[in-house]
């Protein structure tokens, strides 16, 4: 074993953390008979010959001799070593995105093709391995075929003769899961998979290789699915997890996490299989299927009333960690929270008594709906030396009932240092303020609007000016600090004054100077903050008619979208301003909100937009999904997007 390591020059080569000369140490430790000098050899791959997935010229001249570890019945753990070339030579490069020889990132996309290359030639060594005595290298064969191999044919009928002669459970999943990632990778062989998979769904086979056809069958041939799944999986997940049964501690989360995700936008299939599993399972199964739900609600319109009920049901678990995961995920839904409502007001009451921290989260979710339940414990929290931040952020969802928060939001703010830290911590006290109108509050509010510091002063100012408008006349003793700010040379604050200004003397005169000047700026964002105050006076500002008119034909796109939607609030017309929304809606997806909120001020003279408002509430998927990453707001946003849709169009007639 290990013929011509010692010719390589070692030194030469590189990886994660400079010269290579350690990886023949780290080579022979795979094959030690001690399993922590096996451990800490494979680890030291990981960490510096294929660190967090990259190859250098060490990992390739690792290839060679990786195969012929896993090619030697005597070595254990070789099931970690056929993982560890499977990570090696199983990326894939899109031909599209491959850079070019004179691009920085030549040489590592280089190396990934040679690795992959170099794997592929040698991966005949892995259909021996199908039978080989030791279940881990089995559980990861498969896995390594798909992927690897050439011979695409070959192979899927090399995993398919095998399911009958293997006996462990685990492994018997993993020849399914490999199948299904043929199938996926080589649409030449999608369908006679998919048949094959469809067979496995039979009664005689044991219920997790009948979850694992599913689950792959959902990946790679979705059409082929039964109908009624979700009445048949419960069942399928009971009997797999089951005593005894030969699945049990075979991955049936992994199963259905994977099923679950496959279907995609068959939402009432999903609901059905998450209520199910929220109506039964163990603890740590639960807490699997919230965040599941948590993925379904983000990423896809649908009826969840059934499903909020089951997770606000985990808010009374004595499980932490479900309780938590719950809490979390009701928190952001919002109004769609509200069949969740009694739960967690009930968890907010059990917290409150007992020994523990308060649940901030449910306390949260439950002032999201507007709940007057929640105002005690909200002031409660407002009142802490350290309030949640999220607290005084959460008063403007109450509404009226917020009413009795004042007094504890006036003190706090006016408990507030005038350092750097002052919009984080008076930043959610103004806002909570300005919801509730509380001009009470007045003397509080200006203490911080003089005494804003220099950095970070900008934006607490904007806050508190936006808190001013908020209490309109009422906030009149401001009058000469607000004039004095529509010169600010900070075109965001201006014009927040401007409206403040407006709100609580009601000149036109006194605001629009300034406005025309913003309009009329070099930057975007100077004049979408001009158009957006011009806006907010209406009627009034219709002196600025033709300047808004000139925007409509701006190339920006967000300009576009705000000075039309100023226009029809100046101007009351339609003719203009509604083209240019109508092509808003289209190019600029995450202006949909503002654009349907002025469509539903128009009424009937938005009937136009009607085919576009019904189009976007017949789509399954919310309009404002990113990959990767998500929005604290974003199932709000889109949730009020379809409830403007609907408003608007009921005024259409």
């Amino acid at each position: 074993m290990f013929t011509g390591i010692d010719e390589v020059d070692w030194a030469s080569l590189g990886h994660a953390y400079g010269p290579a000369d350690d990886v023949p140490g780290l080579l022979r430790g795979l094959a030690s008979p001690d399993p922590v000098e096996r451990e800490a050899a494979l680890d030291g791959m990981y960490a510096a010959v294929h660190h967090q997935g990259d190859v250098y010229d060490s990992t390739l001249a690792c290839i060679p001799f990786l195969l012929e570890l896993v090619a030697s019945p005597e070595v254990q753990d070789r099931g970690a070593v056929v993982e560890l070339l499977t990570s090696i030579g199983g990326i894939e490069l899109d031909g599209d995105d491959e850079p070019g020889p004179d691009e920085e990132e030549f040489e590592e996309a280089a190396n990934y093709a040679m690795a992959a290359a170099a794997v592929a030639a040698g991966a005949d060594v892995f259909t021996g391995l199908l039978s080989d005595d030791d279940p881990g290298v089995r559980l990861a064969v498969p896995c390594a075929l798909a992927v690897l191999h050439g011979e695409p044919e070959r192979v899927l009928a090399l995993l398919r003769g095998r399911l009958a002669a293997e006996q462990d459970a685990e492994v018997r999943l993993a020849l399914v899961e490999a199948v299904g990632r043929i199938a996926l990778r080589h649409a030449a062989l999608r369908a006679e998979a998919a048949e094959w998979l469809t067979g496995l769904l039979a009664p005689d086979h044991p219920a997790g290789l009948r979850l694992s056809a599913l689950a792959q069958l959902a990946r790679c041939a979705p059409d082929a699915l039964p109908r009624g799944i979700a009445a048949t999986v419960p069942a399928l997940l009971r009997e797999a997890d089951g005593p005894g049964s030969p699945g049990r501690g075979s991955g049936t989360d992994d199963l259905l996490r994977t099923l679950h995700s496959a279907l995609g936008d068959r939402v009432d299939e999903r609901v059905a299989l998450l209520v199910a599993r929220l109506s039964g399972g163990d603890p740590a199964q639960r807490t699997d299927a919230v965040w599941m739900c948590h993925g379904l609600i983000r990423t896809w319109r649908g009826p969840y009333e059934e499903l909020v009920r089951r997770i606000g049901a985990q808010l009374g678990d004595p499980e932490p960690r479900l309780r938590a995961a719950a809490a979390s995920l009701l928190e952001s839904l919002f109004g769609l929270a509200l069949p969740a409502a009694d739960a967690l007001a009930a968890r907010i009451d059990a917290s409150a008594g007992a020994a523990g921290p308060r649940d901030d989260r449910a306390l949260i979710a439950l002032a999201r709906l507007g709940d007057p339940r929640a105002v005690p414990a909200l002031a409660a929290a407002l009142a802490e030396p350290e309030p949640p931040r999220a607290a005084a952020f959460a008063v403007p969802y109450l509404g009226p009932a917020a009413a009795p928060l004042a007094p504890v939001l006036r003190r706090r703010l006016g408990e507030v240092g005038l350092d750097d830290q002052l919009f984080d911590r008076a930043g959610p006290l103004l806002r909570a303020l300005g919801a509730l109108r509380a001009a009470e509050a007045l003397p509080e509010v200006l203490r911080v609007l003089r005494g804003a510091p220099e950095r970070g002063g900008e934006w607490v100012t904007e806050s508190a000016l936006r808190a001013l408008a908020a209490f309109g006349p009422a906030a009149l003793p401001a009058a000469p600090e607000l004039h004095k700010l529509l010169g600010s040379p900070s075109s965001s604050v201006a014009t927040a004054a401007a409206r403040a200004l407006w709100s609580v003397e009601g000149d036109a005169d006194a605001v629009l100077p300034v406005l025309r000047r913003l309009l009329a700026a070099d930057g975007p964002d100077e004049r979408r903050s001009a158009a957006a105050a011009l806006g907010f006076l209406g009627a009034p500002a219709e002196p600025t008619a033709p300047a808004l008119r000139d925007l409509l034909a701006s190339r920006e796109r967000w300009l576009r979208m705000d000075a039309a939607i100023a226009l029809w609030r100046v101007t009351g017309e339609t003719e203009d301003a509604l083209p240019v929304l109508l092509t808003a809606w289209e190019e600029n997806r995450y202006g949909r909100v503002e654009v349907a909120e002025c469509l539903a001020e128009m009424g009937q003279a938005a009937s136009p937009a009607a085919p576009l408002l019904r189009a976007e509430l017949a789509r399954p998927r919310r309009h404002n999904v990113l990959d990767g990453g998500s929005g604290t707001h974003d199932i709000e946003r889109d949730e009020r997007l379809l409830a403007l849709c609907r408003q608007a169009l009921a005024d259409q007639g």
